[in-house]
């Protein structure tokens, strides 16, 4: 009786892929992102003049939100500065009783 043959094939992996061809890829290559439409100097400016303009409804809410923060800011002052003198007046009154 003679011995089994238990030697296995070695394929190198990198020959392998190749004998396979090109990969398909699911998404965009770089050549198509590298040769993608970009917009021209002029039309960059105007863009970044536009962001530095901003909406003027936005600047808008913002001015009627900054004016109801500072009513209500106020609001909390006057408790806060009011109900501290009512606080020492009560505690003087409480002494005196």
């Amino acid at each position: 009786m003679g011995k089994r043959d238990n030697r296995v094939a070695y394929i190198n992996p990198i020959a392998a892929a190749r004998a396979r061809g090109p990969v398909q890829g699911s998404g965009p290559t770089i050549q198509d992102y590298l040769s993608r439409p970009r917009p021209t100097w002029e039309e960059l400016k105007e863009q970044l003049e536009k962001k530095k303009k901003g909406s003027r409804a936005l600047a808008d809410f913002e001015d009627k939100m900054n004016e109801r923060w500072r009513k209500e800011l106020a609001k909390n002052r006057e408790k806060m500065l009011g109900g501290s003198e009512k606080d020492k007046e009560e505690k003087k009154d409480k002494k005196e009783v």
